[in-house]
């Protein structure tokens, strides 16, 4: 059995978040027209300004989406987590990909066409939610980066990275332990900040008993005292 027929064999889109509500019949009939692959850490999963339009699923490992200058230089938005979609902008507009996603860890995911997709939402009442909830959320956060980058000083921007990465990560009472964390240049691409900055905040954050550094991993020691400082910063 392939590497990729076994991830098919083994996963359903039910365990994507806008689908968990679907009938049986009709993760079935999706389950059929959806297809599996598995990605491996580094490899491109969606290329930015691509012309393609199917919409992808993350059913497990994590993504990074981000986009690149003329230069070449990275400029990181976040990282996707299981139950994550992707591409549904292209599939809705037909317009080309607006960013770029690549595998950070080994993620099997699912992919349907636009024409699918489409169907899907307009035809089940329990997708359509599920979908105005998400682009919801994306309005939110989107508001929330720019309300970021227009008004809070650099520390309070990487406190609130920091936040974001934490939601991602198991937690165990008031810690949680990111994983495969951003370098401190990526931290900084999605900060609006340079490197230097956020070793600095990092190593304050560390010194003061909130965070510790474990290898490639951060453990945040204190989830609720660094939300009130995000708080403190944001009056959210």
């Amino acid at each position: 059995m392939t590497r990729q027929h076994a991830a098919e064999m083994s996963s359903s889109i039910s365990r994507i978040d806008a689908f968990r509500d679907l009938p049986p019949g009709a993760v079935a009939r999706l389950d059929a027209a959806c297809k599996w692959r598995r990605y491996e850490p580094g490899e491109v999963i969606v290329a930015h300004l691509d012309a393609s339009d199917d919409v992808f699923f993350l059913a497990s490992g994590q993504a990074r989406v981000s986009v690149y200058s003329v230069l070449g230089k990275a400029i990181d938005f976040c990282d996707l987590g299981p139950g994550a979609m992707f591409g549904e902008v292209a599939a809705i507009d037909g317009l080309p990909r607006s960013a770029a996603v690549e595998a950070r860890t080994t993620c099997t995911i699912s992919s349907m066409t636009a024409s699918t997709f489409r169907d899907i939402a307009r035809t089940e009442p329990t997708v359509s939610d599920a979908l105005l909830r998400y682009f919801a959320s994306k309005i939110r956060e989107l508001t929330t980066r720019v309300y970021e980058f227009s008004a809070l000083p650099v520390n309070s921007r990487i406190q609130a990275e920091l936040m974001r990465l934490a939601k991602m990560a198991p937690r165990s009472g008031q810690s949680a332990k990111i994983s495969a964390l951003p370098t401190h240049a990526e931290i900084a691409s999605r900060t609006s900040t340079h490197r230097e900055a956020v070793t600095r905040e990092l190593s304050r954050l560390s010194h003061i008993g909130l965070i510790e550094q474990q290898g490639r991993s951060l453990l945040i020691k204190d989830l609720e005292r660094l939300s009130e400082l995000v708080h403190e910063a944001t009056g959210e």
